[in-house]
């Protein structure tokens, strides 16, 4: 049995999406799969108010484990855990109940897929963070480097690779923009395996697969639907605040697509706007009615409209933190991510770092 610990060096670079496409590709080609999160510092309850880690019930999920989720992470680090550790009162042996939950979920498995924390850097203090784990385990390591601009990509890469040592089997560069990739290519991705570091694939962004649900949105905003009509499974790539005049608004609206705007239940001008561009999804904040011209034009043209009652700021900072977690939860763009995969990263290399065929 092989293991294979998937860490990143900043949140929400891409881990679980890494582990559902491999996962998949693994019971693809007749591998049998498990999977652990050895520690989570993001605890979460289920609908049963079990503890556990939602990445991991997520995975579990999407590829058929049979596992119950609270026991696919053997350490969830609470506030209260915290607390008795820094006051020397923790009862356990954090590194012995890791090393158990790994024998028990290798059982039976040719391969192990162990998703890393929040980043490289979490839960240090505690001695757990992804390096110091992964080399208690002993197992081969696979860091997720997100794009966000060339010299934090080199930074970060070379951070990685300094912390993981010979445990690191190379990186993936996740969410490279068209305009970034030759400098990639051709400049980084050179100096990088000169540094020793081996870059297994780059992979370029693609706004469908950081989109959300329309659905999603709905149940993180805690809103309600206006329109009778609706799909929840409609994609959103992007979003935009209507906070100026509807002239500048529609300017701004033709240059996005696929997009949903947020904007007041009073703002009329702006919401009219945003119905003649490329929308997705309409926003209202302040639990204002909008007029029923609005909804009625926004049918016509399968607009789905959302009332919140929270303020314009609030709902932009549910949203953008919604964007930074979206998940493969649509079957289509998971598809895709594993098509991309196919084509963007050395597959062959991991399969042998495995000793698969």
């Amino acid at each position: 049995m092989k293991t294979l610990y998937i860490t990143s060096v900043e949140p929400y670079s891409g881990k679980t999406a890494l582990c559902l496409a491999l996962g998949k590709q693994l019971q693809a080609d007749g591998h049998k799969i498990g999977y652990l999160k050895p520690v989570s510092t993001q605890p979460w309850r289920t609908s049963e108010g079990k503890l556990a880690d939602e990445d991991a019930a997520f995975v579990e999920s999407v590829l058929n484990l049979g596992a119950d989720p609270p026991s696919l992470s053997s350490i969830i680090v609470t506030h209260s855990s915290l607390q008795e550790f820094m006051r020397g009162s923790a009862k356990y042996e954090p590194q012995d109940q890791i090393r158990k939950a790994v024998q028990s979920a290798a059982k039976g498995k040719d391969v192990l897929l162990l998703e890393g924390s929040e980043c490289l850097r979490r839960g240090f203090a505690l001695g757990l963070s992804d390096p110091q784990v992964a080399a208690m385990l002993e197992t081969t390591v696979l860091v997720m480097i997100k794009y966000k601009g060339s010299l934090p990509l080199i930074d970060d890469t070379l951070v990685a690779h300094s912390n993981l040592g010979d445990q690191c089997l190379g990186v993936i560069l996740n969410q490279i923009p068209e305009d970034a990739i030759p400098f990639v290519e051709a400049e980084a991705r050179p100096f990088l395996e000169k540094q020793g570091v081996r870059v297994l694939g780059v992979l370029p962004h693609m706004p469908r697969l950081t989109a959300i649900s329309v659905g999603e949105l709905k149940e993180r905003l805690g809103a309600k639907f206006l329109t009778k009509e609706y799909d929840p499974d409609t994609l959103v790539e992007a979003f935009t605040v209507g906070a100026m005049t509807a002239e500048a608004a529609l300017k701004r609206f033709r240059r996005t697509k696929n997009k949903a705007v947020i904007t007041g239940g009073d703002r009329t001008d702006i919401q009219l706007a945003a119905l003649e561009t490329s929308t997705e999804l309409l926003i209202l904040t302040g639990n204002l009615q909008p007029s029923p011209l609005i909804i009625q034009q926004a049918e016509m043209l399968n607009v789905p409209i959302l009332l919140v009652e929270g303020s314009t700021m609030e709902t932009v900072d549910i949203v953008e933190r919604a964007y930074g977690k979206t998940r493969l939860g649509q079957p289509e763009k998971l598809a895709a991510f594993m098509d991309l995969m196919s084509g963007n990263v050395d597959i062959a290399a991991i399969y042998k770092a495995l000793e698969l065929t």
